[in-house]
């Protein structure tokens, strides 16, 4: 079925001693493009999730964000800056010697000095954090998917209806179009009468004239061809693949007919299911910028 490229998924899971976090979320956008937000330090696991979200996404603008939290025991490092502590306690001795202050240095009293010791977190084996976020990340591409499914369905079955009532429009003027041409040959015929007055019409210069007009307002090629197209659309829209871009082009289609037609028909019933079409054919073009 279609696909919208609108959606969003999100996954959180527990594997080992990692908290896992992933959101998918997407816009409508001509290509598929990807971005992503990764916590400092595992910006090496991108490739591997874009190349997992792009296996299953054809078109839009996509979005992956991540958020992991270690609650290994060695997950948080102290470290003592030696050098630093060194340093400072020699700086604090000498300053007691010279001014001649009771030299009562302490732990308790560096602890203080946040330079003397660094917080850093241990770094996790890459291949096991990278493993265990694609499979949270493929949990929420699996609901990302699902809700661009579900929200394709209603594309589609929105699209559909109104090609249908496209077709029901096209019907009308199949119909209505042979019935212009003999109301224009008695109009005709009624205004030569008129001008004439008691002459003798000559039938083969009206008959001649009928059918210069029918031939200027035939429209049958048109509505043959905009019935395939609504055909074709209808087709496309039970495709499981990315018809985006072709639906696109199927419209400007539909839209073309439509206005050769209108720019035909020399009639008024003709021209307000015309504007009644081209009304729906852009709903339909609306929509179709968000299918995939």
């Amino acid at each position: 079925m279609v696909s919208s490229m609108t959606g969003f998924g999100r996954a959180k899971e527990q594997i080992g001693d990692f908290d896992i976090t992933v959101e998918i979320k997407s816009v409508n956008h001509r290509y598929f493009e990807f971005s992503s937000r990764l916590p400092r330090g595992y910006q090496f696991m991108e490739e591997k999730l874009k190349s997992l979200c792009h296996s299953a996404i054809a078109r839009g603008k996509v979005e992956l964000s991540v958020l992991i939290e270690n609650h290994a025991q060695d997950a948080v490092v102290l470290e003592l800056n030696e050098q630093y502590a060194d340093a400072y306690v020699s700086a604090l001795h000498q300053l007691a010697e010279r001014y001649s202050l009771t030299d009562d240095i302490t732990v308790s009293s560096l602890i203080g000095n946040s330079d003397i010791f660094s917080v850093r977190r241990s770094e996790a084996d890459e291949e096991t954090v990278t493993e265990a976020v694609l499979q949270v990340a493929g949990e929420a591409l699996g609901r990302f998917i699902a809700m661009r499914k579900t929200e394709g369905e209603r594309l589609a079955a929105d699209i559909s209806s109104r090609a249908e009532a496209i077709a029901e429009h096209v019907a009308f003027i199949e119909q209505r179009s042979p019935q212009t041409v003999s109301e224009y040959r008695v109009r005709l015929e009624q205004r030569i009468r008129e001008l004439l007055q008691d002459a003798a019409v000559d039938e083969q210069r009206l008959l001649t004239e009928t059918a210069v007009f029918a031939d200027k307002i035939a429209v049958a090629e048109e509505t043959v061809r905009l019935q395939s197209h609504l055909k074709q659309l209808h087709s496309m829209l039970e495709v499981d693949k990315d018809i985006g871009r072709k639906l696109d082009f199927l419209v400007q289609e539909m839209n073309r007919e439509t206005n050769t037609i209108g720019s035909k028909a020399q009639d008024l019933e003709i021209g307000r299911h015309i504007v009644e079409m081209k009304a729906e054919i852009e709903k339909i073009r609306e929509q179709v910028q968000n299918i995939e």
